[in-house]
């Protein structure tokens, strides 16, 4: 038998080198869990024996127990290798990491190679990276009631699943033990899930400019994230120019920002953000641009170069992504930021702050002053007209209120602007003045100021 170092096998010529050996142990427990070590074989493979004792196993599991930690409880045995006296020492652990005198090191190929602070912190995290993700968390204050079975129903069935009974079914997708609900039940079919989580929410807002500086319309909204992921979708929808195609005598609606990439983003944002953080997904449209906001940055030294470059990524939420997977919101093989970018090249992907931010840019379209110049001088309409109806394309809900301040004028004067817009079949009122909106027309009619 011919022996070999490796990351689980160690050779020692004699037990004079039991404190070296030690180390090695504790390296290959941090690098596999499991391993093996030789004394009287030297490190090229000769077998070269030595004298074993009674007491030579006793002093070699003392010197292991005492400067090992955790603790862990070797098998040490007297073996014959070509006729010649050895020592043969099994070893396992699952409690990483492990500490040799005071110190962790890691096995790296035959060798052992000491841990920096940063490399033993990313070893325990990794070690409690189950134990330790919000959505495989525990609500103990849940209760049954508070989920939706209705919601649990319409989930099995999309994914071609059997319901069983709500806690038969909750059993089997995973996120339910022992009869305690865990955080992603709650948010994935939780009634009120705002109730437990009031972070678990969407905020969705439209600014005038490129900035912040004058907000137009601004919505938050609470439930379960299949929820908040449709409306977050519905409000993108709502608030960008949507141009159009035939195919044949269909009319097929064309968002200027393609609706598969703005998707993915959105279904990524709420998959893999940080729900410890106290904020909530952000939707920001600017008049240049639309920004997918998401608490929690890159994971495990992952970069946007990365990330753009490969189809690689690390899920926060492993729980919630494979209930995504189940219903072929997300794939298995980190596809989102590739798909994004086939859809929409322009795509920017930043971290600020621990923030992950999706940025679309807006088109550039043909502005209204230039696409409608020849009938809006027919009609002779003054530049603030032409602002409200930017305005008004912008936020259709937009007020009065808002509209003076946004202009800088009064009501009155507002009221004035509207009126001659209606007058001229450019401006349509749809509904009341309190839950209505406004709709642009294409057609303009013939009128003067």
């Amino acid at each position: 038998m011919r022996f070999k170092e490796s990351e689980q096998i160690e050779l020692k010529k004699s037990t004079s080198m039991a404190k070296e050996a030690i180390v090695s142990i504790a390296a290959i427990l941090n690098k596999r869990k499991s391993g093996e070590l030789y004394f009287g074989i030297k490190d090229d493979g000769k077998v070269v024996g030595q004298m074993v004792t009674g007491k030579t196993i006793r002093d070699l599991a003392g010197m292991i127990a005492r400067n090992i930690e955790p603790q862990i409880y070797p098998e040490i045995e007297h073996i014959i290798f070509e006729r010649k006296s050895c020592i043969k020492v099994i070893f396992s652990g699952e409690d990483t990491p492990y500490f040799a005198y005071g110190r962790a090191y890691m096995r790296v190929g035959d060798e052992d190679r000491r841990l920096s602070a940063k490399e033993l912190e990313n070893l325990i995290v990794k070690k409690n990276e189950h134990i330790s993700r919000w959505d495989c968390a525990l609500c103990k204050q849940a209760k049954f009631k508070d989920i939706s079975a209705t919601k649990v129903k319409e989930f099995l069935k999309y994914a071609g699943l059997q319901y069983g009974g709500l806690g038969s079914s909750l059993t089997s997708l995973g996120i339910m033990k022992n009869r305690i609900l865990t955080n992603a039940a709650l948010l994935l079919f939780g009634k009120s899930p705002g109730r437990f989580f009031p972070n678990a929410r969407l905020r969705c807002a439209v600014f005038a400019t490129e900035t912040t500086a004058m907000i137009l319309d601004m919505h938050d909204y609470e439930d379960d994230i299949f929820a908040l992921i449709k409306k977050a979708e519905e409000y993108i929808l709502g608030h960008i120019n949507i141009g159009m195609r035939l195919e044949g005598l269909r009319r097929i609606d064309m968002p200027e920002i393609d609706r598969e990439a703005f998707r993915e983003a959105i279904i990524n944002a709420f998959c893999h953000r940080e729900y410890r953080e106290y904020d909530s997904v952000n939707i920001a449209i600017f008049k240049d641009r639309i920004e997918i906001r998401s608490p929690g940055g890159l994971l495990d030294g992952l970069t946007i170069s990365r990330i753009r470059k490969e189809m690689i990524s690390k899920r926060r939420n492993e729980l919630i992504a494979d209930m995504f997977h189940r219903v072929h919101f997300v794939e298995r093989w980190g596809r989102g930021i590739s798909l994004i970018l086939s859809k929409e090249p322009n795509t920017q992907f930043k971290e600020v702050a621990g923030i992950f931010m999706t940025v679309f840019p807006r088109k550039k379209k043909e502005k209204w002053s230039e696409k409608w110049s020849e009938k809006w001088s027919e009609n002779q309409l003054s530049e603030r007209q032409v602002k409200i109806l930017e305005l008004i394309r912008l936020n259709p809900k937009i007020s009065r209120k808002e509209l003076a301040a946004a202009l800088n004028i009064n009501q009155s004067a507002v009221q004035r602007h509207l009126k001659i817009l209606k007058g001229c079949s450019i401006l349509e009122r749809i509904g009341p003045a309190k839950g209505g909106h406004w709709k642009v027309r294409e057609k303009i009619a013939d009128s003067g100021s």
